[in-house]
């Protein structure tokens, strides 16, 4: 199984991390056939905080029926994530893997790149919830059926509401791809669950 890891420009670091490291354990750890490969709009993406990262493939390469699910990070819009989140292309990717049914991930602000795409209107989802609502707002906005909660699953769609819960999300997509025992081992090897 290959999960394609979108990292726009300005993209949270800490949120890349976690998705790797959870898929890598699956893998190395407990024999689950889970890759990851990173997606970017140059083959050198600079996160939030000044880290370059080398990425896999560039969007313009992939192609949906090579993977199993999406993840999206979030990032900062004061640094310019907008620009590549919420790009054509990137619309044009969320739309063809929620149309194949596959597994679709966002942390915090990324839920605006599914909004952008239209695959959220009359969904059930989340988004960043520390500054009284308004982000929250902004996202109900597109027609967004809003939930104050941490983590939100609306059918094959994983949104969640700040940087703290990318380990949530990466497990939860996980879980939909291994199922739900083999998700377990994995986050308690992890830790999580001891």
């Amino acid at each position: 199984m290959k999960v394609l890891l979108l990292c726009a420009k300005a993209f949270e670091t800490m949120e890349f991390s976690v998705f790797i490291d959870v898929m890598g354990w699956a893998r190395e750890s407990f024999g689950n056939d889970v890759h990851v490969h990173t997606c970017g709009f140059q083959k050198q993406v600079i996160s939030t905080f000044n880290v370059p990262m080398q990425m896999d493939v560039l969007i313009d390469e992939v192609d949906v029926k090579d993977y199993d699910a999406l993840a999206i990070l979030g990032g900062f819009r004061e640094f310019g994530f907008k620009e590549e989140a919420f790009h054509a292309k990137t619309k044009e990717l969320i739309r063809a893997f929620h149309e194949k049914g596959k597994p679709i991930a966002t942390v915090c602000v990324a839920a605006f790149a599914l909004a952008e795409s239209g695959i959220l209107t009359g969904k059930r989802a989340t988004v960043y919830h520390l500054d009284g609502g308004k982000t929250q707002q902004e996202l109900a906005e597109y027609g967004v059926n809003v939930i104050n909660e941490p983590i939100v699953v609306d059918g094959n769609i994983i949104t969640s509401y700040c940087p703290e819960t990318a380990a949530g999300v990466a497990f939860r997509l996980l879980e939909m791809l291994i199922g739900t025992e083999r998700m377990q081992e994995v986050k308690y090897a992890m830790g999580y669950e001891c």
